[in-house]
Formats: structure tokens, sequence, C-alpha cells
């Protein structure tokens, strides 16, 4: 159990926890905003959390593959 939930934090709640680092915030309050925020608007911020997830899964994969600037 212990695996599948850190999987499921690093995975799905990644952006949660990239964002609250990056603004200051704890991950547990921009979650929790992220849930409310979804309730009232009717979904529409999956739509911006799947677009930020992507973005961050891309940067990921840039970092990993060049390990320096000559690298280009």
């Amino acid at each position: 159990m212990k695996r599948f939930t850190d999987y499921l934090e690093t995975q799905s709640f990644g952006l949660c926890s990239v964002l609250a680092q990056k603004w200051g915030f704890s991950t547990r309050s921009v979650r929790l905003s992220f849930v409310y925020a979804s309730f009232f608007t009717f979904g529409s911020p999956i739509v911006l959390y799947f677009a930020g997830a992507f973005w961050l899964n891309v940067r990921r994969a840039m970092r990993q593959q060049r390990s320096t600037v000559w690298d280009l």
C-alpha cells in the first residue's frame, strides 16, 4: 500500500506539490483548493491540471535527456 500511495503522490499530485513549493503554501492547501475549485466550477480546472501535469512531465524528460549545456 505504501508503494501505491508513493506512486500516486509523485505521479498524480506532483503538480500540486510543485506549485505549493513555488508559491510557499502547504501542499495540502493547494490540493484542497484544487478540489474545491473543481466542484464549484463543474470540473473545468481539471483541464488546466492535465495541461500542467503534461508540461511538468515534458520538463522532467527534457532535463533527464540533457545533462549539460553542450548536449544541445
